[in-house]
């Protein structure tokens, strides 16, 4: 196991940088496509929502984003608008209004994710299932302290809190 801090440090760097270049990449994608970053962070929440199986409401896609109810809403319109969401009625409750992404949407993130993405997997299949296991622990180590770090952050700015 190395010790050195450099090792460490060219790391949390090399991962800066990953995340600097992605968020270039969905700046442009949100561009040509008429859409502010938030837009495509929403959109790409609603795949994960959907991939996992979970519903999603105006008030949990707004808390997840950090939004308030009416940017929330006009997220919402928006996205709706260009076609990229639907609102339902949810089935089990009526009162219940659930957010759903369009297969279009998912479309034109394919059209120009979707090499990236391909080139990504290709990369991965030259690990074995040990170091994939490292990498998947790796990244969802950083996933939760960032979390963390948010969910902290914005308990700091809470009124009353200080």
């Amino acid at each position: 196991m190395p010790d050195s801090p450099g090792a460490q440090l060219e790391i949390v760097h090399l991962l800066r940088a990953v995340t600097v270049e992605l968020s270039l990449r969905t700046a442009d994608f949100a561009a040509r496509n008429g859409m502010h970053p938030t837009d495509v962070r929403a959109l790409i929440r609603l795949m994960d929502a959907r991939r996992e199986g979970t519903d999603m409401t105006a008030g949990r896609l707004g808390a997840e984003l950090g939004l308030h109810s009416a940017g929330t809403t006009g997220l919402i319109d928006r996205l709706e608008r260009l076609g990229h969401v639907r609102r339902v009625r949810d089935a089990r409750d009526r009162r219940r209004v659930l957010i759903e992404i369009e297969e279009r949407a998912v479309a034109l993130g394919q059209s120009f994710f979707g090499p990236l993405i391909g080139r990504t997997v290709e990369l991965l299949q030259g690990y074995d299932e040990q170091q994939l296991a490292a990498v998947k622990g790796f990244l969802g180590g950083v996933l939760g302290h960032a979390r963390g770090a948010a969910d902290t952050r914005g308990a700091a700015d809470t009124p009353g809190s200080r």
